[in-house]
């Protein structure tokens, strides 16, 4: 029977989409304080409470003052109180009267503006009552009144995030500063780690002949975690049939997803691709990609499966590239890859043409202002070292060969927002 993909394997573009397609959100949802909120996707809107800050604020410390009319050079005002944030000044101005206003405070009922401090002169009254206080404005103030709104921040029941959002800093923020004490948010999913491989030995132990220390389970649960997604359940088995049949089917009946690393190639000891067909379904195998070939897509029963290639740096641009979006579409969060950018390569690149390849580079900024790429060592896909300290995946057309100085490539963008 033909096999339902392309000898070569499928394009990246195609099998992300094959993949969203066949995935729906788990539904689930559940309510966290906002201190719990952070990188999580909202399972509804939210909205705002109440009108924020709620009263008209001064923006600045000055003198707040009665009358509608534009101020004059020397017209002076009569100091009739204080307002200080949380402390406002009680009762109304009537023209002719200020009060001194701290940043934040409470406007009284009559201000029509703010002076900033800077441009007037406090002239103090007598002492014994009979002569307030007062301020005589020195330079010319200018439009703006210096008062926030009372729906600067928000107006009653305006949507302050959307369902479906992954919350940041700044979400967090904002949603405090509206009265926003705990929200609803959707359940992420729960995801199984299998890492199989004879040759694997826990880090620190004594290596024996032909063996490695183990590096996938700790590079990828960091990815993951980093990017909102933290894994559940890490087994680490030999190359043992029977053994492996065993961890898929418990990590199936307990993980919303199944995520292996190697046994997906057409080696002697390559168990898994033909497990997960015989527990479930290999939708499509092998990747038309550089690192990554070696990927599989299936499903054992009826949780997603997803199978990364053995090497460290394949296995984790894998699963930034099709893992990722696969647990956004899960998680109900909107699905968003990383941003793209135009930059040029910072030195000549020989590479033979063949597959797309997506390699791991430097951003640097020239002189001129002008993103450049700059490629460190080995694109090896066993190497962990040209993951350290990249900012791009530099995305080089499979029919490009040998690359000059200066070439324009498209890259996807490594870095994540802060806010």
């Amino acid at each position: 029977m033909a096999e339902p993909f392309p000898v070569e394997g499928l394009p990246l573009e195609e099998a992300r989409r094959l993949i969203l397609a066949a995935l729906e959100p788990l539904g689930r949802q559940e309510l966290v304080t906002l201190a719990a909120a952070n990188a999580r996707t909202t399972a509804e809107p939210v909205r705002a409470l109440a009108a924020v800050p709620g009263f008209r604020a001064s923006i600045m410390d000055g003198y707040a003052i009665a009358g509608s009319d534009p101020p004059v050079l020397g017209q002076c005002w009569r100091l009739v109180g204080r307002s200080a944030a949380g402390s406002p000044f009680a009762a109304a101005l009537v023209a002719g009267e200020a009060v001194r206003i701290l940043t934040g405070a409470v406007l009284p009922e009559g201000s029509a503006r703010v002076l900033p401090q800077e441009l007037v002169r406090l002239v103090d009254g007598d002492g014994d009552g009979e002569r307030d206080p007062t301020i005589e404005l020195l330079a010319a103030s200018g439009a703006n009144p210096w008062i926030r709104a009372p729906e600067e921040e928000a107006s009653p029941g305006q949507e302050l995030v959307a369902s479906g959002h992954r919350l940041g800093v700044a979400d967090l923020g904002r949603l405090a500063s509206c009265g926003i004490k705990q929200l609803a948010v959707t359940v992420r999913p729960q995801l199984g780690l299998l890492i199989s491989g004879d040759e694997l030995l826990p880090p620190g132990e004594r290596r024996g002949p032909g063996q490695i220390w183990e590096s996938n389970s700790v590079l990828l649960a960091a990815l993951l975690q980093r990017l909102g997604q933290p894994v559940t359940q890490v087994r680490v088995v030999a190359d043992r049939p029977d053994r492996l049949r065993q961890a898929l089917v418990e990590l199936a009946a307990s993980c919303d997803v199944v995520v292996s690393t190697g046994g997906i190639s057409a080696g002697d000891s390559d168990w898994i691709r033909a497990l997960v067909a015989e527990l479930g379904e290999v939708s499509f195998w092998k990747l038309f990609l550089k690192p990554g070939r070696p990927f599989a897509w299936g499903h054992v029963g009826g949780t997603p499966f997803f199978g990364l290639p053995g090497n460290p740096v394949a296995a984790a641009i894998t699963a930034l590239q099709l893992l990722w979006p696969a647990l956004q579409r899960l998680e109900g969060a909107q699905v968003q890859a990383l941003p793209r950018v135009r930059v040029r390569l910072a030195q000549a690149l020989h590479r033979g043409s063949g597959r797309p390849e997506l390699a791991r580079a430097r951003l640097e900024v020239s002189a001129e202002g002008a993103l450049l790429a700059r490629i460190e060592g080995s694109q090896a896909s066993s190497r962990i070292g040209s993951l350290q300290g990249a900012d791009l995946l530099l995305e080089i057309p499979a029919e490009l060969g040998d690359l000059e100085a200066g070439t324009e490539l498209w890259a996807q963008l490594l870095r994540l927002p802060i806010f």
